[in-house]
């Protein structure tokens, strides 16, 4: 517990920080073009997921992939909705760790160190939010000062 809420804290301290609200755009331009790539290369997808093996629906599955990094990937970089967002780019990540980039664990190659370091940034957004610099803390001033 006491790990939590040192955490809290020194979240707290730091949410005016510009580095942190610069980290969460990349963050979420990243995810975006990663995306527009999906999108471009679909074929590309579908095999990576027939070659890991999972059975349902490559075809599917690569379209949901590519969607969701799009739209998740813009609501990020903006800072709206970005719990929401995150909540669905989680299993992406971790079926791009497991299942996808496991066969080059003993290599860690960059695909597998992006994916882990991707999945890592999306859990601390996940926990602390998208901060001071974001749609969402503007919407919730506008509310506070137009609230009767």
């Amino acid at each position: 517990m006491d790990i939590i809420r040192k955490s809290d804290t020194w979240m707290h301290e730091h949410q005016d920080s510009k580095l942190l609200g610069i980290l969460r755009i990349a963050l979420g331009l990243f995810i975006l073009f990663k995306g527009i790539y999906f999108i471009q290369d679909t074929d590309q997808l579908q095999r990576l997921i027939t070659m890991s093996r999972i059975e349902f629906g490559s075809v599917v599955l690569a379209h949901y992939i590519a969607m969701v990094h799009l739209v998740g990937g813009l609501l990020i970089a903006l800072g709206l909705i970005v719990r929401i967002a995150i909540i669905f780019q989680i299993p992406i990540l971790l079926g791009a760790i497991l299942f996808v980039n496991s066969k080059s664990v003993l290599g860690m190659h960059s695909e597998l160190l992006i994916s882990i370091l991707v999945f890592l940034l999306l859990v601390f957004y996940l926990f602390f939010g998208a901060g001071r610099y974001s749609v969402n803390y503007y919407v919730k001033k506008y509310d506070e000062r137009t609230t009767y």
